[in-house]
């Protein structure tokens, strides 16, 4: 879906029911039931079991919806570190994550169907109240469309949908009037004007007092979005339209989808990531079924369940055909050019995809869903979480996890297709990741990088409107929810819409016509939902067996790039030019580059430079060979230049009342002690004085044992270290004296030596940003021992201490750490470390002369859906890397971070790949047009 998570599938099944039901009203209405068989090796849970996972997911929503009410609310999202609300323009920005945020108390409306799910009735009808008498949705603030329909939208459709539901039911709701029906249906109206534009596709934001293009508007400039953002619309307004009688919601909708079909790639069948919204050309042509474009797939289907439309199903078929046809490389996903679909157009998954199983489950294509769920599962297993982004051989390419549902909706719709126990021990385990690494004093906290355990100040409010209503219902039997989940549908953000929508208004509202149809073979259709086959062979141990195999692909790891051979283009030649086995020297693989259209230019300060041309290629096969190479190329270098970098270290509060929940991203030095390869070091910590370490310490008896606190400046890191270590310290941490620096603004780094010999330093140190490094003192100043754990990642704390901290009331905990951030979101693998030897002089120069890799020049925003950042679930994955900096020395001829890399191609003019190969068809076409004229 887009950066949200949200369910894409068609209620709970019921256990009496066949493996598929076919609901019968006028529209086909399919439902996922339970089967009753297992597999073997996973016993069947007992039923006290299960209803005791199902009171720890209840327990662990109280803590989150808890802490928001009291100490965000009425604020848009809790942040938990911090424990304090998120208002728009009062934080620092975060770019397009931010556009989710409409001070209309996000995390209360997202939540409210939630509560119903949970039984907390009580808790709803309060809930309700507050949204009624609070919520103001006429602010002068510009939000996305997309994150604006799905969350807030869909989450008064969807309060709604259970307001009336338990008013009927006679005990709650009684004063129930439509009331939400009303916000809904006014807020709806602030969205049409985004819709108009020539094409019928909506622009990405909208201010909700002043609409577009106003002055006061302040947005209706953009020209392009996401296929996402304008393709995840039609559950919501037709929802809308069915519930009030406005047409007009339905009608804007079904044409922005209608547009969108038909501006998809023919010849493929595949839509890219980024369309332009007034002349419907795709900008990014990409395509994949991963951030930007995820919930597109998903509505189509649903749209076909929930009105009855045939059209919709076949549009989703003919799309379905094309993914499992081209992107679809078991277990794999792998983004492919619209163009050139049998050319993979990145090396890496992104985790919004993880919602793909599920949809396959609703489809009714099992065996994919299981081994791509399955290959997910082992990455989690890894890593504890989904990383944002990862590679084909299962790196971590982007090391953020915002608490992400999709991967809990998949295992969901995948128990109850199966019915299989295998399931409810994954659910078992996220359960008790989010406990152990993600659970701090003020809810839950995003996990800024999985492989340290360092956290994130965020706490998104899908997490409530997802992750908790899977989790229960993957426990929960039907006598555990009040009400037939089986008559309602899931949004993207899991809200609940009523099937019998399906009949109700239905004459007002136009079918959509799905024009030049193309037949597909007829066993693209045998698993369409309502299925006609049984689910899967009579035999327990089927899933079993398609799991077995991946067992320990993580581990194994694939071979990178999985990267596809057009046997039907290659028969009986050579196999093309990697990456990795090129040389210079060699004068047959220069031939084959230029064969290839790359040219390869010598530089003066003994780099070289790899520039392609797909247009001199002589071939368009041996253009695809070319950009295939300088892919490959891409990553090489960006891995021979990550090796180079030291990773992110952890600093870990380990004392009461934290009990290493609070875990600080730290940069690491270049000398010193290597956590990476020794023990970590746990101390209690202590001011050096002078404060700044840069003499011999008049204090060393409170610092000896212990690991010194020091401010930069002044002086070398490596002094500061030698200082401390006479003293008798067994570690050292330097915070910032730039006031204010945190991570969300400036980037990591690590501290360089002082150009001399620094073996002698024995101990371990590490730096932390101002806002960072006061959370220690702060945290000194309120209880005065505070114990510190040093490492090279966060480490698993004590069950004891664990409890014990369970056990403290709201008034003993302190904020939690707010972890240093990389740039822009990128992960520390992917931002280079700021090297900094510490100097005197105040004229410290920027020596870095690093070049910004393709990737960079090519990057993309990405929504919520978003990685990285994953602002909201419609932007982009953003892949910038921003260049960090390298402070000199004060002496000028110490030249820091200018090492020559092995093989550091600047790979020019990277964004006239595709162009150019398109260029090359179209100089062919002429050709052949004037052939045929003379």
């Amino acid at each position: 879906m887009s950066e949200a998570g949200g369910d894409r599938g068609c209620g709970s099944p019921a256990p009496q029911r066949a493996p598929w039901s076919l609901v019968a009203t006028t529209a086909a209405l399919c439902l996922v039931t339970a089967t009753s068989m297992w597999t073997a090796g996973a016993a069947p849970m007992t039923r006290e079991e299960k209803q005791k996972l199902g009171n720890q997911v209840l327990e662990m929503f109280d803590h989150a919806y808890g802490n928001y009410m009291e100490h965000a609310y009425p604020a848009d999202e809790l942040m938990p570190l911090t424990c304090r609300g998120r208002i728009r323009g009062e934080e620092p920005s975060r770019g397009d994550v931010d556009d989710a945020l409409g001070k209309f108390s996000l995390t209360l409306i997202d939540s409210l169907d939630t509560l119903v799910v949970l039984n907390k009735t009580k808790e709803f009808e309060d809930a309700v109240k507050k949204v009624l008498r609070d919520v103001n949705l006429d602010n002068d603030v510009v939000v996305s469309v997309f994150e604006t329909n799905i969350r807030v939208l869909g989450g008064l459709l969807g309060g709604h949908s259970l307001a009336i539901m338990l008013k009927e039911k006679g005990e709650y709701m009684q004063w129930y009037n439509d009331e939400l029906l009303q916000m809904a249906k006014q807020l709806g109206y602030k969205l049409l004007p985004a819709f108009n534009t020539t094409s019928g596709l909506p622009y990405p934001r909208i201010n909700l007092k002043f609409g577009i293009r106003k002055p006061e508007a302040r947005t209706g400039t953009e020209t392009d979005t996401c296929t996402a953002c304008a393709g995840t619309l039609i559950l919501e307004f037709a929802a809308l339209s069915r519930f009030t009688g406005a047409t007009i919601f339905e009608e804007y909708a079904r044409k922005a989808l209608d547009f969108l079909w038909e501006k998809r790639q023919r010849s493929s069948n595949l839509v890219g990531v980024t369309i332009n919204i007034h002349t419907g050309d795709w900008v990014r042509k990409d395509s994949g079924v991963g951030a930007g474009i995820d919930s597109y797939y998903e509505y189509l289907l649903k749209a076909y369940v929930l009105l009855g439309d045939d059209s919709f199903l076949e549009r989703f078929n003919t799309h379905y055909d094309a993914i499992m046809r081209y992107i679809s490389q078991p277990p794999l996903l792998l983004d492919v050019h619209i163009h050139k679909p049998m050319l993979n157009a990145r090396t890496w998954m992104d985790a919004l995809l993880a919602f793909f199983p599920g949809l396959q489950v609703l489809k009714g294509d099992i065996r994919p869903a299981i081994e791509t769920h399955e290959m997910l599962y082992q990455v989690i297993k890894k890593h504890n979480f989904l990383p944002e982004a990862f590679t084909t051989d299962f790196r971590v390419h982007w090391a953020q996890h915002p608490l992400r549902p999709e991967f809990a909706e998949s295992t969901y719709f995948l128990y109850k297709a199966t019915g299989d126990p295998y399931y409810l021990e994954v659910g078992k385990t996220l359960i008790e990741n989010l406990n152990k690494y993600a659970r701090v004093p003020c809810g839950f906290a995003a996990m800024k990088d999985v492989r340290t355990g360092s956290h994130e100040d965020r706490m998104d409010s899908f997490f409530l409107a997802e992750m908790f209503k899977y989790l229960y219902l993957l426990f929960a039997d039907k006598e555990d929810i009040i009400f037939d989940i089986e008559d309602y549908i899931f949004t993207t953000e899991a809200h609940l819409l009523p099937l019998w929508l399906s009949t109700t208004n239905h004459s007002v509202s136009k079918k959509s016509t799905t024009s030049e149809y193309i037949e597909l073979d007829d066993s693209n259709f045998d698993w369409t939902c309502p299925n006609t086959q049984i689910l899967f062979p009579n035999d327990p141990l089927y899933a079993q067996s398609i799991r077995e195999p991946l067992k320990n692909v993580v581990d194994k790891s694939c071979p990178r790039g999985v990267i596809r051979v057009e046997e039907s283009f290659r028969s009986g030649s050579r196999p093309p030019l990697r990456a990795r086995d090129f040389m210079a020297t060699n004068p047959e693989h220069l031939e084959i580059l230029k064969k290839m259209g790359v040219s390869l230019i010598h530089l003066k300060d003994g780099r070289v430079q790899l520039v392609q041309h797909a247009i001199q290629a002589a071939s368009s096969i041996d253009a695809e060979d070319g950009l295939r190479f300088m892919q490959e190329m891409i990553e090489l270098s960006s891995q021979q230049q990550k090796e180079q970098q030291l990773p992110p270290r952890a600093v870990q509060i380990v004392s009461h009342p934290f009990f290493g929940r609070v875990v600080l991203t730290a940069g690491p030095a270049q000398f010193g002690l290597d956590l990476s390869k020794h023990k970590e070091t746990r101390g209690f910590v202590a001011s050096s004085k002078p404060y700044n370490g840069c003499s011999e310490l008049t204090n060393p008896e409170a610092v000896m044992g212990k690991i010194a606190l020091l401010l930069r400046g002044q002086c070398m890191f490596a002094e500061k270290a030698r200082n401390i270590q006479n003293a008798g310290a067994i570690g050292g941490i330097v915070i910032d004296d730039n006031e204010g620096s945190s991570s969300d603004t400036a980037p990591l780094f690590q501290m360089a030596g002082d150009g001399k010999d620094t073996d002698d330093i024995k101990i371990p140190m590490l730096f932390l940003f101002s806002k960072e490094g006061s959370i220690i003192l702060d945290a000194i100043r309120e209880y005065e021992e505070v114990e510190v754990l040093l490492s090279d990642k966060a480490k698993d704390r004590d069950p004891e201490t664990e409890n014990e901290s369970q056990n403290q009331s709201a008034e003993q905990t302190t904020p939690g750490s707010q972890e240093v951030d990389l740039v822009d979101g990128a992960s520390p693998e992917d931002s280079p470390l700021n090297s900094h030897p510490e100097s005197s002089s105040p004229a410290a120069t920027d020596s870095a002369t690093a070049s910004a890799s393709p990737s960079q020049q090519n990057s993309d925003p990405t929504e919520n859906h978003g990685p990285p950042g994953f602002d909201g679930e419609c932007t982009y994955l953003d892949e910038d890397e921003e260049q960090s900096e390298t402070e000199e020395d004060s002496n000028p001829n110490v030249s820091w971070g200018k090492e020559a890399q092995p093989m550091h191609p600047i790979l020019a003019n990277w964004n006239e790949d595709m162009e150019a190969i398109e260029m090359m068809e179209k100089e062919m076409e002429k050709r052949e047009m004037m052939k045929g004229e003379l």
